[in-house]
C-alpha cells in the first residue's frame, strides 16, 4: 500500500501534463513560484523538456531568449501557472502574450477550480468560467493587436520595432493605480489600460492564438511530504475568512465559534476556496474522506466539502482517510508564543522575499464589495543570507575585473580614458563600501532557499528537524555537517562541545564544506539550512526571542497566581518599553543585541496575558478579565509609552493620529535644540535688559496654545487605547464565546510549572483525545452521500450508517483554517507517537506558516480590524 506524500503527488501531477509543456516557456506566478521551489519542482520541469521557466509578474522580452534546452526550437506555445483567480492574472498573461512573438499557443493551468471562479463573490466568470475566459482573452488580445497595428501604421515601422525593447511605460502607469484593475468582462477592458503595451505581433494580426484553460489543483508549499501550507500569494490563502461583525477577529483568521448557524450567502470566500482546494486534494491523492469539523468556520468547510460529494466519488475504490478541520481561533496562544521550535526561529529570523504586488492591486479582490481588501500573508520564501561564504573572493573579483574594464577601455578609446577612470575608482570605492555593509543587507546580494525534496541519505532536511525542539534541531544539523565533511575528506580544526550547539562551532563548519564549488553544489541542502540555523542563532535575533519567551513564561506562572499579579507583569512590561522608547528618542538608535522588548513586541505579550486572564480569571471585571483600576494602571502606562516613544507612531490602533503625533516628537526635538542654544547664549556677557523687551505675554499665550494641544491629543490617544483594549476584552472572552472551550477540555489546565511550554497547544489535546477514543465537546462529524441516503432511507428500518470513529482510520488529514506554527507540527507528531499507533499516516496542513510577528499582523497590524 502506498504511503501518503504530498509531494510525490505533486510532482505526480506535473509529469501528467508533460505534453502541455514540453518545449514550452512556463510562466509562474508567485504563488506557484514558492510552490515549484519547495517542491524541488525545476529539475523536474527541465527533465521534461521545458523552454524555460519565468517570472509571470516580472515577465520581460527577453525570457524567450533564454533557453533551458539547446536542442529546442524558438518557443511558440506559452504556458501559465496561476494560483490566483483568472480575473487576477489576467492583465499579467495578456502583457505576456502581448511582449512576445510568434506564440500561438497559450495554455493556462489555474489552482481554482471552475465552480470556485464561478462561486466567487463578484466574479465576472459564470458556471462555464475556463470556455468564458478562453474567450475573453483571445478577445482582449486581438483587439489589443489590432490597436497596435493601427497605431504602428501612424508612428512608422520603426517606432513600432522599437518598443520592443524600450520600457513599458504602459504598464507601470497600470500598475500605480489602485483604481485601473483590468476587467474581464467585456474586450474593451484593455482600451484604456495597455494604450502603449508593447508587442511583437504587429506584423502577424491575422495569426490565430489558441487559448485553453485547465485546472492544476496541486499548487502547494509542502514543508515536508506530510505537512504543508498554502502559498502566500495564492488566492486561497489571501481570501479573507471573516468579514467585520462582533465574533470576527481578523480578515485572515476564522471568527470565534458561538455556535450559531451560517447562512450561505454570507460563506466567507475563504471557506469556499479552502473546500475546494481539499476536495481536490483529496482526490488526487486518492482519499475517501470522513470529515470532521471543531468550530464554526470549520464546519462551514465541512458541509461545503459534503456537498461536493457525490455518488461516484463515493464508490471508487480509494483509501478511507479521516479529515479533520480545525478553527485557528480557537487557540490564538500557541502561535502567538515563542516556542521551542527551531524552525519557527528560522523563519522568524531570516528575512523574507518582498511580495510581488499590494492587495489593491488584484482585480478581483479590490472588487469585493462586503469584504477587505488588505489581507496580505508574509511570502513563506526566506532569504538565507549566503555572501559570507565567498567574503574572502568578493573583493578579489571586483579588482579583477575593474583591471579588465580598464585594460579594455585603454584599446577601445584613450581620448576618454581620464572621465572613464574616474568613474572606475567611484565604482571601485561603491564596491568596498556594499562588502563593508553588515551581514544583513550583504545577504541581499547572494541568498539561498528551502527544498524541501532536498535530503540527507533519504531523509528530508526539512521533515527532519519540523518536530524538533532548537537544541535537538541544531545539534543533528551539526551532526549532518560533520558527516558531510567527512565524506568530502575535508579537516577542520573546530572544537566541538556535546550540547547546545554555538555560531562559533557552525561558522567554520560551513565555510569549510563550502570552500570549494563543487562541494558547495554537493552539499548546498545542509549548507542552506545550516546557514540559516546560524542565522537564527545570531546574538541579534537569539536574544530578542528568548527576551520574549522569558516574559511569556513570567506572564504565564502571574496567570497562575491572581489577576493582580498579571495586570502588574502586564504594566511593568509597557513601563519597559517606554523607557526603551525614551532612550532611543535621546540617542537615536537602539542595539538589537541587548534583547530589550520595543513597544510592538510588548503588545503581543499583552495579547497572549489577556488570552490567559479571560482563561483563568473570566469574571474579574466588568468587561474584562481585570477590574477597573488594574485596567485604568495598563491604559495610562500605554498612553505614556506611546507619548515617549517616537517609533509607534504609525500602529495602526493609531491610525489618524499619526500626524499629529509625529508633529509632538518633532516640535519636542526642536525645543530640546533651541533649549540647547540658549544654554550657550547664557555663558555670553550680555546685559539681560536688552532681552526682555515685552515677549513675556506672548510666550504664556504660546504655552497656553501649547498644553491645551498636549490635553487635547492625550484624550484622543485614550479613546484609541479605550478601543483598543475593547478588541482586547474580546480576546479575553475567546473561552467564554468559544463554544468547544466552554466545557474546559481544550482550556488551560493548571498546569503553570516552571517551564512555560508543558502547556501544550490545542492540537496535540485534541489528538490525544481523539487517538485515545476519548469524546470531543463539539467535534461535528460530515455523513457522506451514502449515509445521508442511509439516515434519510433505510434509518428507518434499522439500517442506519454507524458514526466512524477517526481513531480507526489510517490515515489522517488535519486541517488547521487560518495557519499552525511548528510548534504544532511537533506536539502532532509527538501525540501520535504517544498514542503507540505508528500505522496512523499523520498528514498536517494549514493556510499558512505562522510566526509571532503575523500574528501581530492578524491581531493588531495592517492586516486586522482593530
Amino acid at each position: 500500500m502506498a504511503f501518503a506524500d504530498v509531494i510525490i503527488c505533486c510532482l505526480d501531477s506535473i509529469r501528467q501534463i508533460s505534453e502541455h509543456i514540453e518545449g514550452a516557456t512556463i510562466y509562474l506566478d508567485a504563488g506557484c513560484t514558492e510552490s515549484f521551489q519547495f517542491l524541488g519542482a525545476f529539475p523536474l520541469l527541465l527533465e521534461l523538456g521545458v523552454h524555460a521557466v519565468c517570472s509571470l509578474e516580472d515577465m520581460s522580452p527577453l525570457d524567450m531568449v533564454v533557453d533551458w534546452s539547446p536542442k529546442s526550437d524558438p518557443a511558440r506555445k506559452v504556458v501559465v501557472f496561476a494560483s490566483r483567480l483568472l480575473s487576477d492574472s489576467h492583465r499579467y498573461v495578456l502583457r505576456c502574450l502581448s511582449t512576445h512573438q510568434n506564440v500561438c499557443n497559450c495554455t493556462i493551468f489555474t489552482s481554482i477550480s471552475e465552480i470556485a471562479h464561478s462561486a466567487y463573490p463578484d466574479s465576472p466568470l459564470g458556471p462555464d468560467a475556463f470556455r468564458e475566459y478562453e474567450s475573453l482573452l483571445v478577445q482582449d488580445y486581438e483587439e489589443l493587436l489590432k490597436r497596435c497595428e493601427v497605431k504602428s501604421k501612424q508612428s512608422g515601422e520603426s517606432n513600432a520595432k522599437e518598443n520592443l525593447i524600450t520600457d513599458d511605460d504602459g504598464w507601470s502607469r497600470l500598475t500605480s493605480s489602485k483604481e485601473e484593475t483590468f476587467a474581464v468582462e467585456s474586450g474593451s477592458g484593455a482600451k484604456e489600460t495597455y494604450e502603449d503595451e508593447p508587442t511583437g505581433h504587429v506584423e502577424d494580426v491575422g495569426q490565430k492564438l489558441f487559448v485553453s484553460v485547465h485546472h492544476f489543483p496541486l499548487i502547494l508549499c509542502p514543508l515536508s511530504p506530510r505537512v504543508f501550507v498554502l502559498p502566500s500569494e495564492g488566492s486561497v490563502a489571501e481570501a479573507y475568512l471573516s468579514a467585520q461583525h462582533e465574533n470576527s477577529l481578523s480578515p485572515g483568521l476564522p471568527p470565534l465559534s458561538a455556535g450559531l448557524p451560517s447562512d450561505g450567502e454570507d460563506t466567507p470566500p475563504g471557506a469556499t476556496l479552502t473546500a475546494q482546494f481539499l476536495y481536490h486534494l483529496a482526490a488526487k491523492m486518492d482519499l475517501k474522506t470522513e470529515i470532521y469539523s471543531l468550530g464554526d468556520l470549520s464546519k462551514t468547510v465541512g458541509k461545503l466539502l459534503t456537498d461536493m460529494s457525490s455518488l461516484y466519488d463515493v464508490g471508487r475504490r480509494k483509501r478511507s482517510a479521516g479529515l479533520l478541520l480545525i478553527d485557528r481561533s480557537l487557540d490564538l496562544l500557541t502561535p502567538c508564543s515563542h516556542g521551542d521550535s527551531l524552525i519557527d526561529r528560522i523563519f522568524s529570523a531570516l528575512p523574507r522575499r518582498e511580495p510581488t504586488s499590494s492587495p489593491h492591486m488584484k482585480g478581483s479582490q479590490t472588487q469585493l464589495k462586503h469584504g477587505p481588501v488588505d489581507l496580505q500573508r508574509a511570502p513563506l520564501d526566506v532569504q538565507i543570507p549566503l555572501k559570507f561564504l565567498r567574503e574572502e573572493d568578493s573583493t578579489t573579483e571586483s579588482c579583477q575585473l575593474l583591471e579588465s574594464i580598464e585594460a579594455f577601455l585603454h584599446g577601445w578609446k584613450s581620448s576618454d580614458l581620464t572621465f572613464q577612470t574616474v568613474d572606475l575608482i567611484n565604482l571601485n570605492t561603491k564596491l568596498q563600501d556594499e562588502s563593508e555593509k553588515p551581514f544583513r543587507s550583504a545577504g541581499k546580494i547572494l541568498n539561498g532557499s528551502f527544498v524541501s525534496a532536498e535530503s540527507f541519505r533519504g531523509t528530508p532536511y526539512l521533515e527532519a528537524i519540523l518536530d524538533r525542539k532548537t537544541k535537538d534541531g541544531s545539534v543533528l544539523i551539526r551532526k549532518w555537517l560533520q558527516e558531510a565533511l567527512r565524506r568530502e575528506n575535508i579537516k577542520v580544526n573546530v572544537k566541538i562541545r556535546p550540547g547546545f550547539v554555538t555560531k562559533s562551532e557552525l561558522h567554520p563548519l560551513i565555510k569549510a564544506l563550502a570552500r570549494s564549488d563543487s562541494s558547495l553544489m554537493r552539499n548546498k541542502g545542509i549548507i542552506q539550512l545550516a546557514t540559516a540555523t546560524l542565522h537564527a542563532l545570531d546574538e541579534i535575533n537569539s536574544a530578542k526571542w528568548d527576551a520574549l519567551k522569558s516574559a511569556e513564561k513570567m506572564l504565564n506562572i502571574s496567570a497562575g497566581d491572581t489577576s493582580q499579579s498579571l495586570a502588574a507583569q502586564i504594566s511593568d512590561l509597557i513601563n519597559k518599553s517606554a523607557v526603551v522608547g525614551s532612550h532611543v528618542k535621546k540617542i537615536g538608535t537602539l542595539e538589537p543585541s541587548q534583547g530589550i522588548l520595543s513597544f510592538q513586541d510588548v503588545l503581543l505579550l499583552i495579547v497572549s496575558g489577556y488570552i490567559l486572564a479571560g482563561e483563568n480569571f473570566p469574571t474579574s471585571g466588568s468587561g474584562g478579565p481585570f477590574s477597573w483600576q488594574e485596567e485604568h494602571f495598563m491604559k495610562e502606562a500605554i498612553v505614556d509609552a506611546v507619548l515617549d516613544n517616537p517609533g509607534v507612531a504609525k500602529l495602526k490602533f493609531l491610525n489618524g493620529l499619526t500626524e499629529e503625533l509625529e508633529a509632538k516628537f518633532n516640535k519636542m526635538n526642536s525645543e530640546e535644540a533651541k533649549e540647547e542654544s540658549m544654554s550657550q547664549l547664557q555663558s555670553d556677557d550680555f546685559d539681560d535688559d536688552q532681552w526682555g523687551w515685552g515677549d513675556e505675554d506672548a510666550d504664556k499665550n504660546t504655552k497656553k496654545e501649547q498644553v491645551y494641544g498636549d490635553m487635547q491629543l492625550k484624550l484622543e490617544l485614550r479613546d484609541r487605547v479605550d478601543n483598543l483594549f475593547k478588541f482586547l476584552h474580546k480576546l479575553s472572552s475567546m473561552r467564554r464565546r468559544n463554544l468547544p472551550l466552554r466545557e474546559g477540555t481544550f482550556g488551560v489546565e493548571s498546569n503553570f510549572s516552571e517551564d512555560l511550554y508543558t502547556s501544550t497547544g490545542l492540537i496535540y489535546k485534541l489528538l490525544t483525545r481523539i487517538l485515545g477514543k476519548h469524546d470531543v465537546p463539539g467535534l461535528e462529524y460530515h455523513s457522506s452521500t451514502v449515509g445521508r441516503i442511509f439516515k434519510s432511507g433505510f434509518g428507518r428500518f434499522g439500517l442506519g450508517q454507524a458514526k466512524p470513529s477517526l481513531a480507526d482510520q489510517n490515515v489522517l488529514l488535519v486541517f488547521i483554517i487560518g495557519g499552525i506554527n511548528g510548534v504544532e507540527v511537533r506536539e502532532a507528531q509527538e501525540a501520535l507517537s504517544e498514542s503507540g499507533r505508528p500505522d496512523i499516516e499523520l498528514i498536517l496542513g494549514g493556510t499558512t506558516l505562522l510566526t509571532p510577528n503575523d500574528m501581530y499582523d492578524l491581531l493588531l497590524g495592517d492586516s486586522s480590524y482593530i
